[in-house]
């Protein structure tokens, strides 16, 4: 086994390839994680999209320790199952843990782990696109780990709540999963090019797209901030 640095806990590509007495167990680490990432405020920084996408990529690997299934297309679709199933449970925990600990983290302090801005971004997010917010917030990061937690704050009706969150768990699951197995597919039956070898530059680019609608977000507010102080110092 390869020395262990701190910069692997970034790297989806370590969690799904994890090994415990010569067997994998990447494919529980991957459910945990999504599990973490949606129902445990503590999770945001752990990798989401890129996993997702990598893990379509290795869904063969992943589900030969748990069901080896000879169809391609329902060893994918069961894993993206899986997937969905651990998003849903994770966001019902994030709602009953907001519902249950109502304003106690607007008055927690800030630490390594928590910043109290995101829990106001995410109300923000939330109050502007509604249930909605649901879906939406499952495609972005640190905003997906937010979003249920507001949502039980706030006491959101909870089949509606679970309607959205069903929805938006396979929705999520399912495309970025598929995209990664039959893009992988694609290129490496039509061009001979194996995603495994690009897997830098695979994280960097999901990076960038995640994160950069949340990048302009934060801009866009900042710039509103001082257009607001302009005109009260006017």
């Amino acid at each position: 086994m390869d020395e262990f640095t701190i910069s692997q806990l970034i790297n989806p590509e370590f969690y799904i390839n994890l090994q415990i007495a010569g067997h994998s167990i990447g494919i529980y680490v991957v459910l945990f994680i999504v599990f973490a990432e949606t129902g445990l405020f503590a999770g945001f920084f752990l990798p989401g999209d890129s996993l997702l996408f990598l893990s379509g990529i290795y869904s063969t690997a992943l589900m030969e320790e748990v069901l080896p299934i000879e169809s391609d297309f329902l060893n994918v679709a069961l894993l993206a199952t899986l997937v969905a199933l651990a998003g849903i449970l994770g966001n019902s925990f994030g709602y009953w843990f907001g519902k249950k600990s109502g304003n106690y983290l607007y008055n927690v302090k800030d630490n390594f782990i928590y910043k109290k801005k995101y829990l106001y971004e995410s109300k923000v997010f939330f109050e502007r696109h509604g249930g909605r917010a649901i879906i939406f917030a499952r495609f972005l990061p640190v905003v997906r780990t937010f979003a249920p937690i507001i949502a039980g704050i706030v006491h959101m009706d909870i089949k509606k709540f679970m309607l959205y969150n069903v929805i938006s768990s396979f929705l999520w699951a399912t495309t970025l999963i598929f995209a990664g197995h039959y893009l992988q597919v694609w290129l490496l039956n039509d061009y001979g090019i194996d995603l495994k070898h690009y897997i830098e530059y695979i994280i960097l680019f999901l990076v960038l797209v995640t994160t950069l609608p949340v990048i302009l977000k934060l801009v866009k507010s900042k710039g509103g901030k001082k257009e607001v102080d302009n005109v009260d110092q006017a």
